[in-house]
């Protein structure tokens, strides 16, 4: 079909409206955003950690993160999971550390176990210890009663952690002693945050029915890490928690506030192992790096 004057003209004015309603459409490259993200190595079994390392690290992303507990084991072996880092060019950043928290008597050994595996964290150029708190039974679970032991838990911990020059951040998580919004505002308001930093994992707080947008804005002067997951709510595989952009989490929201800002840590994307073969990890890493793309974020060359 012939396209006149008139036929031209109303094209160019209906794609110019589209445009100016969404900059990100039509012919628009994304918006270049201001982000550096690495990815934890939970979407791979535990056993796994070393093929985690060249996966993240062949797919460009900046930082790794894994559990205090998997740096430790790795230390028995010559070079420690450090060397494995260091063939991949995968700068450690973090460690998620599960500590108890509510337990006043387990303290002193709690600290000690921090402070261990965050030693092994500052010995291989990382920067932040995870604190992630202890699981408890949420049916019976009263947070009142258990406040003032998490706030001292948390003040001891973190200031210890701090003392050895690694910045500690809180981890609110579903399923444990520090899950809801209320709880997270309640203790994030009581503890000393010279020591305790945040640490919010966005999914997470979406599955634990928070706005996450919103709990990232309010604490937005005292995050210094991230776990940046996604969450569609079916709970049928990953607990429920999908590559980003699939789910609920409104991820873009996020980003334009985190962007810019100099972290002590990283934004970790993160993924749950699953555990089922039929899933293949670094398949479920691709398509949430190429979503973070399509929003603008770079990745190493």
């Amino acid at each position: 079909m012939e396209l006149n004057r008139r036929t031209f003209c109303k094209s160019a004015v209906l794609t110019a409206s589209l445009a100016a309603l969404n900059p990100d459409s039509l012919f628009a490259s994304p918006r270049k955003r201001n982000i550096v993200v690495g990815h934890t190595a939970i979407t791979w079994s535990n056993k796994d950690v070393a093929t985690a390392i060249a996966d993240i690290g062949g797919e460009g992303f900046y930082g790794f993160e894994t559990f205090g507990e998997v740096l430790e084991r790795w230390e028995q072996q010559p070079g420690g999971l450090g060397a494995v880092l260091k063939a991949h060019s995968l700068p450690l950043i973090s460690a998620y550390c599960a500590l108890n928290l509510t337990d006043a008597s387990a303290r002193k050994e709690e600290i000690a176990k921090a402070v261990r595996w965050a030693s092994i964290v500052k010995k291989y150029g990382g920067r932040v210890a995870v604190i992630g708190p202890n699981a408890v039974d949420r049916k019976t679970y009263d947070f009142s009663q258990h406040k003032s032991t998490i706030v001292a838990s948390l003040n001891e911990i973190c200031q210890a952690v701090t003392d050895i020059g690694i910045t500690a951040a809180l981890h609110q998580h579903t399923g444990t002693c520090v899950e809801s919004k209320d709880e997270t505002y309640e203790i994030l308001h009581s503890v000393n945050t010279k020591y305790v930093r945040f640490g919010p994992d966005i999914g997470q707080l979406t599955k634990g029915c928070s706005d996450a947008t919103v709990v990232v804005r309010d604490f937005l002067p005292i995050i210094e890490h991230m776990h940046l997951k996604d969450w569609n709510g079916k709970d049928d595989h990953f607990a429920g928690y999908c590559p980003l952009g699939q789910g609920k989490v409104n991820v873009p929201a996020v980003l334009d506030l985190m962007a810019g800002r100099k972290l002590k840590g990283m934004i970790m994307v993160e993924l749950d192992y699953d555990g089922k073969e039929s899933f293949v990890p670094l398949k479920l890493v691709q398509e949430s790096k190429h979503y973070l793309q399509s929003q603008g974020v770079n990745f190493r060359s």
